[in-house]
């Protein structure tokens, strides 16, 4: 594979969309900066697949084919570039692969906003099993619910308020309630905590109105914090 479609399409599409990760990734190990993208960019894939707009039915099929993709890694047979980096991890990719489909669900008109959550809550706890096992870092009880915040926040960022729940009162105060679950510093392994904090900088400059300017002396001070754990 060539251009976009190749291993460092993939990670190089991911490092564009999230610019201010190269200020932080020093605070992780330098034989996981690699794996890092790499997971982060196939949760790309998935968030994508989740906020599409339009017609689903691509999505829907790129869907099924990850499912039998990830199925595949246990017995190390990939056939994406990202799993020429991840697949050699033993990590429960089966459980994540059982949950991918609850992503076609959750598009649907959400009720409330618990019925967000409970439609991402499978898909959360099998990402954070993932990262324990990628990460080689204790599985928290708390790491799921870290995961199904930052899902719920990037909706936001990619949809607006189509993403709002009903009954949560407009887009103004859904942000906030994610906020109001979402602490400084979550639980997880360093690079979902360093992730959290970039992505938890956006919904609150979402909030705050504006452009989205972090400075760097703000970004590392903030990523150090995080990668303390």
């Amino acid at each position: 594979m060539t251009g976009s479609d190749s291993l460092e399409g993939f990670l190089d599409k991911w490092r564009e969309r999230w610019p201010e990760w190269s200020l932080v990734d020093r605070f992780v190990a330098p034989e996981l900066h690699r794996r890092t993208v790499a997971w982060f960019a196939l949760l790309q894939e998935f968030d994508d697949m989740l906020n599409t707009a339009g017609d689903p039915l691509p999505a829907n099929a790129k869907l099924g084919w990850w499912s039998e993709e990830l199925r595949s890694w246990a017995g190390q047979r990939s056939r994406h570039p990202l799993g020429r980096v991840l697949e050699p991890v033993r990590a429960p990719w089966g459980q994540l692969a059982e949950a991918l489909p609850d992503l076609i669900e959750a598009r649907d008109a959400i009720a409330d906003p618990e019925q967000a959550r409970r439609s991402l809550q499978r898909l959360a706890a099998a990402v954070a099993a993932v990262e324990a096992a990628l990460f080689d870092a204790p599985l928290s009880p708390e790491a799921g619910d870290a995961v199904l915040t930052q899902m719920l926040a990037q909706r936001m960022q990619d949809l607006g308020g189509a993403a709002v729940p009903a009954g949560s009162g407009g887009e103004r105060e859904w942000q906030q309630a994610l906020l109001a679950r979402w602490p400084a510093r979550v639980a997880g392994p360093r690079p979902r905590r360093l992730y959290a904090v970039l992505a938890r900088g956006r919904l609150q400059a979402r909030l705050r109105g504006g452009d989205y300017q972090p400075s760097p002396a703000g970004l590392l001070w903030r990523g150090w914090w995080a990668a303390r754990g």
